[in-house]
């Protein structure tokens, strides 16, 4: 057939691909294409594994409590005692409501981190479920047990293969059956380490817990996870089962999920996660406003991660994806990114641009600035020699950097003295600052300061709160070391320690001369924290050679993260040469070659129909087309003949426009399907 022709054609010309290829266009002579590769892997390496440790950093709290509550139902349950809260604290099953919050695609990283850290150092018997998996009871039951005693297990009425082999003889799928396997696995345990202690040779307890993770709890049958706890707590005597249920929304799940009867028997314990949001700012924080890392987001693409973010799934593993995605684009699209790695590695290649590269950087926005507020003399040097423009771009690579030193420090400082204004006019988080567009950042900074000193006098802050919004300050400028910044810091400290020997009875009085009656101290503050503002918060468009760090293509990046399917569909079915790359599929605009696959073929004659489509007219009007492709002759009486196989080609188009829902059928008449998108054309 055509389409079969078409995909033969198409795989012949497929080749295997090398990663590095893809940024040097598959030609060896494509300039640093393999430098800016290996510059970006092991930028991404850097930031990931970063992300890794902060996201570990963040779950350590809620881990360790999570920890303890299990060691603490553990050491309760091999010392009962006979007294009557004992007994009753038996007959219920320990239970932790995580609640993770509605980010469910980082989930999967705290569960990973949890299991991996129960199978550590409180139990073997550790195992995780989804709701997906257990659509009934017996597959709850069966998924538990194969994964805790690593066997097959049967079902009653599965006579059949399941298809799936684990080792070891098959087991039958019940909770007895469980529990004599937990037994026989303690007194093997009692031979191999017959210490006195009460321990076990891997630093667990005598009878370490059966611990089962409910992923996501709120999307398991109810009626599933009833039976379940129900034949669970009549063995709790002989199996110490703890629950951790993963919950997205709100503990009162539970109470909607679990009659009474049921949420009785647990012992139920509450433990919240960081909110996600917060999440975020640290993320932001360590990973994009620091000069640790020389790749940097413009405030546009920032914006489009944190919109996405807080409007569709609030992901900060997305997020990471997303910021993954700009640091591919811009190594790939930017042939200079080549500069954008350490200090020394910059420099080096610096000194080493070719001339096309030089040429590329004279075509950059920031540098043409730079030569156009040159002398003649220089702008002639900088357009002619390429030995010039390697120098500057040296002395622009050692600016850029000694510009993000100072200029993430400041921002910082900015937020957490706006942090306390009323009704936040710069935002709540550091990324309010950020996202600021850079043409109105010098008219906020010198408005800002009369406003924040004018807010000082005006709510006649207490000396200890004052003091601590400056010591806040000074604690973010001490590591770093650069002149400058050292200077505002002693001047800082300077008015910190003048503070500090104020007794607070005379406060008030001294903040009201120093303001009021001393106008020259005010304005002298003002101007020196205007300069301050200026000189380090001006925008990163206007630094020369901000493109090599900077990555601004926001439309690209919200194209690729908030995608849109069917439109996606349409230009495949009405463009096919858009995806195929196949010269015999050109067109011009609006038509589809009769060579292009059927359903594209049957796509474009449903266009031209009404509400209405006559199945029998599309089936004539695309056997004339797929007629031409062949090259039979229009005056033959066999062009346009409808035989067998080109019936069945028909038929599956149609099946395959009605999945995607371009197409359904209609009881009005027997012989026609409704039409249900419009304006593909």
């Amino acid at each position: 057939s055509t389409t079969s022709s078409i995909l033969q054609s198409y795989n012949s010309q497929k080749r295997t691909v090398a990663v590095d290829e893809y940024f040097t266009d598959g030609s060896d002579d494509c300039g640093n294409g393999r430098e800016r590769f290996n510059i970006c892997q092991t930028l991404w390496e850097k930031i990931k594994m970063d992300t890794e440790v902060l996201q570990e950093e963040l779950n350590t709290k809620i881990l360790d409590s999570l920890l303890d509550f299990i060691k603490r139902c553990t050491s309760s349950f091999q010392s009962r005692t006979d007294d009557w809260t004992s007994h009753m604290r038996a007959s219920e099953i320990p239970t932790a409501a995580l609640v993770l919050g509605v980010n469910v695609p980082d989930h999967d990283v705290t569960f990973q981190s949890l299991s991996e850290l129960l199978r550590k150092s409180v139990t073997p018997f550790a195992v995780s479920v989804q709701a997906k998996e257990c659509a009934a009871l017996k597959n709850l039951m069966q998924k538990v047990l194969e994964r805790l005693m690593g066997v097959g297990v049967t079902l009653e009425d599965d006579e059949e293969d399941t298809g799936i082999h684990l080792p070891h003889k098959k087991v039958s799928c019940s909770v007895s059956a469980l529990s004599q396997w937990y037994k026989s696995m303690m007194k093997t345990r009692a031979i191999k380490s017959p210490d006195k202690t009460g321990g076990s040779e891997n630093g667990f307890s005598q009878s370490p817990p059966i611990i089962v993770i409910f992923k996501d709890f709120e999307a398991f049958n109810p009626r599933v996870l009833q039976d379940f706890i129900l034949i669970c707590n009549r063995y709790i005597q002989e199996l110490p089962f703890i629950f951790i249920f993963g919950i997205a929304t709100s503990p009162s799940t539970i109470q909607h999920m679990l009659p009474h009867s049921v949420s009785s028997l647990l012992c139920i314990e509450l433990f919240q996660s960081l909110p996600c949001t917060q999440h975020l700012a640290t993320v932001i924080d360590k990973l994009i406003l620091t000069s640790q890392f020389p790749f940097k987001l413009s405030s546009k693409v920032l914006q489009v991660l944190v919109s996405i973010f807080l409007y569709h799934d609030f992901s900060v593993r997305n997020f990471v994806k997303g910021l993954q995605l700009a640091l591919l684009e811009h190594f790939h699209s930017q042939p200079l990114s080549v500069l954008c790695c350490g200090k020394n590695e910059a420099l080096l290649y610096a000194q080493k641009l070719s001339h096309q590269d030089v040429e590329m950087v004279r075509q950059l926005p920031s540098f043409m600035r730079y030569v156009e507020n040159r002398e003649p003399q220089e702008q002639v040097h900088l357009l002619t020699s390429d030995e010039g423009v390697r120098e500057v771009c040296q002395r622009f690579l050692k600016d850029l950097r000694k510009y993000h030193k100072n200029y993430y420090p400041v921002l910082k400082c900015l937020h957490s003295l706006t942090s306390s204004l009323p009704k936040y006019p710069l935002g709540k988080q550091v990324r309010g600052l950020a996202l600021i567009r850079p043409i109105y950042m010098s008219t906020i900074s010198k408005t800002l300061v009369h406003y924040l000193l004018g807010h000082v006098m005006y709510r006649l802050l207490a000396k200890d709160e004052l003091v601590l919004s400056l010591r806040k300050c000074a604690d973010i400028l001490k590591p770093d070391k650069t002149k400058k910044m050292k200077s505002a810091l002693q001047q800082l400290e300077n008015y910190i320690a003048k503070f500090e020997q104020l007794d607070s009875k005379y406060f008030f009085f001294f903040f009201f001369f120093f303001f009021l009656n001393s106008t020259t101290n005010y304005f002298k503050i003002c101007s020196s924290a205007i300069s301050l503002l200026r000189s380090y918060l001006t925008p990163p468009e206007l630094q020369p050679l901000n493109e090599v760090c900077y990555y601004s293509s926001s439309g690209v990046l919200r194209r690729h993260l908030n995608a849109t399917p069917r439109t996606s569909i349409q230009t495949a079915l009405s463009h096919p040469f858009y995806y195929l790359q196949n010269e015999s599929l050109k067109t011009d605009a609006g038509t589809v070659s009769n060579s292009a696959p059927d359903i594209c073929i049957a796509y474009k004659l449903h266009l031209e129909c009404g509400r209405l489509i006559n199945l029998f007219d599309w089936l004539e009007a695309y056997a004339t087309v797929t007629s031409a492709a062949e090259g039979k002759d229009p005056d033959s009486e066999d062009f346009g003949k409808v035989d067998e196989l080109k019936h069945a080609r028909f038929i599956q188009a149609v099946s395959e426009l009605e999945f995607l829902g371009f197409v359904k059928s209609t009881k009005q008449k027997t012989d026609h399907v409704a039409r249900l998108t419009w304006g593909g054309c």
